[in-house]
């Protein structure tokens, strides 16, 4: 049974098949070094096991701590950034809404912080909070990354002030490293609660470790679906068929793209709630393949929203430089039947009685036609609905489709050594103990 099929005959015209068969060998021997474990990175493969292999105590944990803060808060602060937090956000707007925090339901709000230093953020959160029972999950492997360690400072304060210190020990609830860092050691000291981010897992394929479950969890999502939906996905990705095994296909073709000089893949979907599941994907492919001046650029689009601002560039200007994969669900969580009006002022009747689904797929379906016809070349990976299990394979998916293509491409997609470059100014600039060397030189260059 196929939980997400890939297709790729609307990108016939501009992949050939012997494109294909040349790149065939390459994704193999790809997905070999993967599964043998002696490429790059090979110390942050956790991920490629994790659904059959995972801490089965820690789970029940889990279960356990989503339940007490269910009982005995309003507000669950998670506080994380990168894939500390992307992960659990894009399954929770996926399988429950965007508007996940209005909706009437029996779990708690759940907002995320600590992706951001705006103090206009960080106030606002702070002022939701007033007269609420809240909980903390904050999750970092080391507990001294500045944006959620920033978070964690102002929201540890909060709840100290709001409960006694044994009551406010028993909200605030780590995810960090087993055994040590400072956030590991404060967890320790208070008596928080405290789950694993595996040294084996980098945070962008954390999302089915306790780093995504806990917040996944607390929503009222049923984690074991998830995983079991994983699961699947581990089992059935292995063939070294091009044409039996989906996610090696993908891999190879969008390389098979690269390599004729495309440079951005845009992810698109034609249902909101996906909005953020596109952005976990941008994170995921920018970390893993964007390094020694390679890969392809992740951006994303929401159709048909978006069809009347950047539809106009891709329309017009995509051929060169992009294509598109489409994320497309055949049955909606809810749907919608338009009705007949007198008057028909709108001009609309001739679509009374369909359903929204309906004119959304057509939507879809001219917005393909179009696309290609303007050389963009378009892949679709279809799902059956949107659901906890069919999510859970939809992650594996992707992790596996990255971790393959990033192999064929050449670099480790397991680190990202760019991202600490920011880091280092930053801290020289705020007059952190150890830079003092470098503020006045970065100052200058900056004219401040």
């Amino acid at each position: 049974m196929e939980k997400l099929k890939f297709i790729n005959k609307y990108a016939d015209k501009f992949v050939s098949e012997k494109d294909i068969a040349d790149m065939s060998p390459r994704a193999v021997e790809a997905m070999r070094t993967l599964h043998a474990g002696n490429g790059e990175g090979n110390d942050f493969l956790g991920w490629v096991t994790l659904p059959s292999d995972y801490d089965k105590e820690e789970f029940a944990r889990i279960k356990k701590a989503s339940s007490y803060i269910q009982k005995n808060c309003d507000i669950l602060i998670v506080i994380g950034i990168g894939g500390s937090y992307l992960g659990a956000r894009a399954v929770i707007e996926a399988l429950k809404s965007p508007n996940y925090n209005a909706l009437a339901k029996n779990t708690p709000q759940i907002y995320f912080i600590g992706n951001t230093i705006s103090p206009s953020m960080v106030t606002e959160l702070v002022s939701l909070c007033e007269e609420k029972d809240i909980c903390i999950n904050v999750i970092s492997k080391s507990g001294t990354t500045t944006e959620p360690a920033v978070a964690f400072r102002v929201f540890r304060d909060l709840i100290y002030k709001k409960y006694s210190a044994d009551e406010a020990a028993k909200r605030i609830f780590c995810t960090t490293d087993k055994a040590r860092g400072t956030l590991k050691e404060l967890a320790d000291e208070q008596g928080y609660e405290t789950f694993v981010v595996p040294d084996d897992v980098g945070g962008r394929y954390s999302v089915l470790t306790a780093v995504g479950l806990l917040p996944i969890a607390v929503a009222g999502i049923d984690i074991d679906a998830l995983m079991n939906g994983a699961a699947f996905a581990q089992n059935s990705l292995n063939s070294e068929d091009i044409n039996e095994n989906d996610c090696l296909k993908y891999a190879a073709i969008r390389n098979c793209l690269y390599e004729s000089g495309k440079r951005l893949e845009c992810f698109i979907s034609y249902e909101p709630c996906m909005t953020m599941f596109n952005e976990w994907l941008k994170q995921l492919f920018a970390e893993s393949e964007g390094k020694d001046g390679k890969g392809l650029y992740p951006v994303s689009c929401v159709f048909s929203t978006d069809l009347h601002s950047v539809g106009q560039f891709i329309q017009e200007s995509g051929s060169s430089l992009m294509f598109e994969t489409c994320i497309k669900f055949n049955k909606p969580l809810d749907d919608f039947t338009i009705t007949e009006q007198d008057g028909n002022i709108d001009g609309l009747n001739f679509l009374a009685g369909k359903t929204m689904s309906f004119v959304n797929e057509k939507a879809r379906q001219g917005t393909l036609l179009a696309h290609t016809e303007g050389g963009v070349p378009n892949f679709i990976l279809e799902s059956d609905a949107i659901t906890a299990e069919n999510l859970g394979y939809m992650i594996y998916f992707f992790e596996k489709v990255c971790a393959v293509s990033g192999y064929i491409l050449g670099v480790n997609p397991f680190n990202q050594p760019g991202v600490e470059s920011y880091k280092k100014n930053m801290f020289a600039l705020l007059g952190k103990p150890g830079y003092e060397n470098e503020k006045e030189k970065l100052e200058k260059e900056l004219g401040i």
